[in-house]
């Protein structure tokens, strides 16, 4: 389909007023490609008219990061310089609504040493994180999408450019709920509303573990923190009550697992895209709760690389529940985004847990938080891992078991 601008207008104001939940007063921190400078002015103007105080702009390009990695010395692109620390206090003074736009080449950079990449991210993200963890759970964000060329042809290689671009936006507004005369406001009430029904459920059944079995070599185990919560699609600011959609599109039920126990070895589904290179054909086995091993039939050293970012990055943070049926997967091919495919079915990830799942969670500090189980990390990379048999069971204190999933769905 080719997008026209009610169609256009109608998403904005989905991410702003729905996903974001923009309020009068706050400041609105947009970051978001150079090529879609006309999208970002809609977004803009969406937010003034939801009441912004003020929205500031972070341009983002593929070319200039990968000519800066192509050219400049890594101990260039490690540092962090004074400016750049300033605005991350400004940040946690200001706690504006943060609102990314995704529409990254995921072949951005193929042809930059992933060892660099890995070394770069480190440096930076270890310096990020304190002021991350700062605002953790005390703001509003979400995170949607615009096509790029290069991404859709990623997608659709077969096709021209503006039919592969029109391809992409099809997928993209169908699994935001986005068509012609429908109400996507109402659509995703009804979304949030049944993913809410879910997690309570999976609240009241007080499961001490997860275990998960498929047919592709899936067979793992995960212990659960006693007093985390399940979540749904929708979060909610600690500081004001806002309640938000961190990501468009969402079909994930997901909390933190205990922190370095679990065993087993995990089969990813479908490909990753992480610092924009692809890690395919992948498996991750863990013992004690770390990552011992891992292959990959392509972009094994780089998954290597990401395990052994910091202490906390070959444990896991996340497990989610995400049945077949969503409409990621049903548009039928890979979009090369987490974003995207996380949602298309069951995922982990490995690194940073999140805080919030516990009781006054947002409250603690990061180092309170691991006390009592959540993972900390300078990472969060989300993988795959619903084959379309899998097989998940909550095993409650006593041992017994209850089906949560069979053959990729909701038993």
């Amino acid at each position: 389909m080719s997008i026209n601008g009610s169609l256009l207008q109608k998403y904005a104001e989905l991410i702003v007023r729905t996903g974001a939940n923009v309020r009068p007063g706050q400041t609105v921190q947009l970051t978001v490609a150079v090529e879609q400078h006309e999208f970002a002015a809609l977004l803009t103007e969406e937010c003034y008219r939801a009441g912004a105080k003020k929205v500031n702009v972070d341009w983002t390009s593929d070319d200039q990061s990968r000519l800066n990695f192509q050219y400049a010395d890594e101990q260039v692109l490690a540092a962090v310089l004074p400016w750049e620390e300033a605005k991350l206090q400004q940040m946690v003074e200001d706690l504006p609504v943060r609102i990314f736009i995704e529409s990254e080449d995921p072949d951005a950079m193929k042809s930059i040493n992933p060892r660099k990449l890995s070394s770069v991210m480190q440096s930076r993200a270890t310096v990020a994180k304190p002021y991350r963890n700062a605002i953790e759970g005390r703001h509003q964000w979400v995170i949607a999408a615009h096509p790029s060329v290069r991404w859709a042809k990623k997608c659709f290689p077969e096709d021209e450019d503006a039919a592969a671009v029109d391809k992409l936006w099809d997928a993209i507004l169908r699994t935001v709920r986005v068509h012609e005369g429908g109400d996507a406001v109402a659509a995703w009430k009804k979304h949030t509303d049944f993913m809410e029904e879910k997690a309570a459920w999976l609240n009241a059944q007080r499961f001490s573990s997860l275990r998960y079995r498929s047919a592709n070599g899936t067979d793992f185990t995960v212990d659960l923190i006693p007093e985390a919560k399940w979540e749904g699609a929708g979060s909610v600011n600690s500081s004001n009550g806002v309640f938000y959609i961190p990501n468009m599109p969402t079909e994930e039920i997901f909390t933190s697992p205990a922190a370095g126990k679990c065993g087993g070895t995990l089969v990813a589904v479908k490909p990753l895209s992480w610092n924009s290179q692809l890690i395919e054909d992948f498996s991750i086995t863990f013992e004690n709760g770390r990552a011992v091993s891992c292959r990959a039939a392509k972009g094994q050293a780089l998954l290597e690389q990401m395990i052994a970012m910091d202490e906390g990055a070959c444990m896991l943070g996340e497990v989610a529940l995400v049945p077949k049926e969503s409409p990621v997967n049903a548009c039928g091919f890979l979009f090369y985004s987490t974003l995207f495919d996380e949602n298309a079915c069951c995922h982990c990830a490995l690194g940073m847990g999140f805080k919030e799942v516990l009781p006054g969670g947002e409250d603690l500090t990061m180092e309170q938080a691991q006390e009592r189980g959540i993972n900390d990390s300078i990472i969060h990379v989300d993988f795959m891992i619903g084959a379309d048999d899998l097989s998940i069971d909550g095993i409650r204190p006593d041992g017994s078991a209850v089906p949560v999933f069979r053959n990729g769905t909701w038993a």
